[in-house]
């Protein structure tokens, strides 16, 4: 089994490589999707949530309130940490749940938006960074997401640089142009993550 990390800045249009990845087999582990099932009602992980942050964090039907507990732990490390120590844990068993239901040639790729800031590249055994210049990821999400600009631009200075993301990459798919430019290089990228899975190189 080969353990891919894929990654890229929010606009990278890393969603669409994952998509495709899937449409030619890959076994997708998508962290956000994950941490989103951890805390749905009836689990345990949103009753620890609600013990940390208090009843207000629900809606009126007894969902997680995620902008109002957002504006809370974006705005205090503190209560980010204490979110994260409940969410984390969780998420990471989960995936581990899933990744061990994958056969010994199967291709695990694990979609982590947050892969370089948190520094986990070394739990992979290759990573995978969808790449686009500042001004396409700006522009994707003015335009296809209907961000507000200054939105846009904060969102993207919170997360890692473009450098910092291409200095843990093993593999770059570059998505700087149309989406018809992206399929061919996505299924090099996968040609490649296949002939090693077989060839057990990692």
């Amino acid at each position: 089994m080969l353990k891919v990390g894929l990654t890229g800045g929010i606009g990278a249009g890393k969603s669409e490589v994952s998509r495709l990845f899937v449409s030619y087999g890959a076994v997708l582990i998508d962290a956000d999707r994950i941490a989103r099932e951890v805390v749905e009602p009836g689990t345990p992980g949103l009753a620890a949530v609600v013990e940390t942050f208090g009843p207000g964090i629900l809606t009126d039907e007894g969902t997680l309130d995620r902008p109002k507990l957002g504006s809370i732990v974006f705005a205090d490390s503190d209560r980010l940490a204490a979110l994260n120590a409940i969410v984390h844990p969780l998420v990471g068993a989960r995936s581990a749940e899933l990744e061990g239901e994958a056969g010994p040639d199967d291709v695990v790729v694990h979609d982590v938006p947050l892969l370089t800031e948190n520094g986990l590249a070394p739990l992979y055994d290759l990573v995978v960074v969808v790449d686009a210049s500042p001004e396409t990821q700006l522009d994707r999400l003015v335009r296809l997401r209907g961000m507000a600009e200054p939105e846009a631009r904060a969102r993207m200075s919170a997360q890692a640089t473009r450098a910092q993301r291409r200095a843990v990459a093993d593999l770059i798919i570059d998505n700087d142009g149309p989406l018809e430019a992206l399929e061919p290089q996505v299924r090099k990228v996968w040609a490649e993550l296949v002939r090693r899975a077989a060839a057990d190189e990692h």
